[in-house]
Formats: C-alpha cells, sequence, structure tokens
C-alpha cells in the first residue's frame, strides 16, 4: 500500500465487517457525517438494485465506499490523485471535490481489497455518470442523489423518483438534466456529465 493510503490506514482495525470498518476509517479519520452518509447510501443502494434487478450485495458495498476519499480536503485532492496516479481531467483541476470519484475508487481497490470491477467503477463515476455506463453504475448514482448529504429535501427529488417509474436509466438521467439545465452556473461541466447527457438526451422520447 502506497504511504499515503498507510498513514490513513494505521490507525483503523481492519475486520471482516466491510459496512463497520469503512464506518470507522472515516470517523476515525474525521468525516463522521460522511460515514453516515456511505451508510445509508449502501443502504439505498441495496434497495435500488432490488427494484431494478442489479446485484444487492455489490450496490451496497458501492456505496459504503463511494464517498471513502472525503478523508481529503479539497485543497489536497489534486496532490492525493498524483500521488496516487489518478488522471487529472482540466476541469478536476479547476474544481478538485469533483476528483473525489477517482480517489474512492483507487482506496476501495488497495485499502480495502475490493477487486470487482463492477463496484469499482460505479464508485468512480457516482458523481458524473459516464457515456455507456452499467446498470450499476445507474443504481449507485441514482442512490447517491436520493440518500443525499445536504440538509434538507433534495430539489430534484420528486422529478428523479417520478422518472423512477418508468426506467432506471430515466431516473439516472432526470438528474442528468437537472444538472444540464443550471450548467452555466456550475464551476465546471465534468467532460463525462456531458458525455452522460448527450448519449441519453433522446430518452425522454422513449
Amino acid at each position: 500500500m502506497q504511504p499515503l493510503l498507510q498513514t490513513l490506514s494505521q490507525s483503523v482495525p481492519f475486520t471482516d465487517d466491510l459496512r463497520q470498518t469503512v464506518h470507522t476509517f472515516l470517523t476515525v479519520n474525521g468525516c463522521p457525517v460522511t460515514a453516515n452518509h456511505c451508510i445509508d447510501v449502501g443502504a439505498e443502494a441495496r434497495r435500488v438494485a432490488l427494484r431494478f434487478e442489479a446485484d444487492p450485495d455489490k450496490a451496497e458495498i458501492a456505496g459504503w465506499l463511494h464517498d471513502i476519499s472525503a478523508v481529503f480536503p479539497n485543497r489536497d485532492r489534486l496532490a492525493a490523485a498524483r500521488e496516487l496516479g489518478v488522471e487529472i481531467l482540466p476541469e478536476e483541476a479547476q474544481f478538485p471535490m469533483i476528483i473525489h470519484q477517482k480517489l474512492s475508487k483507487v482506496m476501495a481497490r488497495e485499502i480495502f481489497h475490493v477487486h470487482d470491477a463492477e463496484i469499482l467503477d460505479s464508485v468512480g463515476c457516482h458523481t458524473t455518470l459516464r457515456a455507456g455506463s452499467t446498470r450499476m453504475d445507474q443504481v449507485l448514482f441514482v442512490a447517491d442523489k436520493i440518500a443525499w448529504d445536504q440538509p434538507g429535501t433534495p430539489p430534484y427529488i420528486e422529478e428523479l423518483r417520478a422518472a423512477l417509474e418508468i426506467s432506471l436509466t430515466h431516473g439516472a438521467f432526470a438528474y442528468i438534466a437537472y444538472l444540464w439545465r443550471q450548467r452555466d452556473s456550475l464551476k465546471v461541466v465534468h467532460p463525462w456529465l456531458r458525455e452522460a447527457y448527450e448519449e441519453l438526451k433522446g430518452i425522454e422520447r422513449l
């Protein structure tokens, strides 16, 4: 394990209970709110997976792991990405918060020894989605937006829930469309989000 990740892990008692270990990892590293959010997203991902015939165990694990990179403050994320060999896009350099999805993917593999591609890939695009997204990608993407980590009710939630009555992909696109409508006010438009929008924008006509 790379020294950067070793430092984050040294005070964590790793057990066979991944849910508890992830919660402890985040709490020990000063992120108790994110720890609870990850558990909530795991539970929501399981529900979404069961509803749309995805693997509920994998979905729950992806939910637990999706925000483990919160242990890196925004100001440190680019340096962490460089040290861990993560490709940094110009938009991520401009707005480092958004690279957390890629950092979480690396940490899930290196710290928690998760090697399932479905899990890792969904963690790696849970904020932006991506073109060619898999069912698992969409499950985690939607679950994270339902069990969001801000106070109050998500402003898009009714639109998202209505879209889920049609399909999982409609639900995922509902949130992408919500962001796209306000793209001029976003700090950046990540190219993966743009590509996902372009790929899925015709879905409303189906």
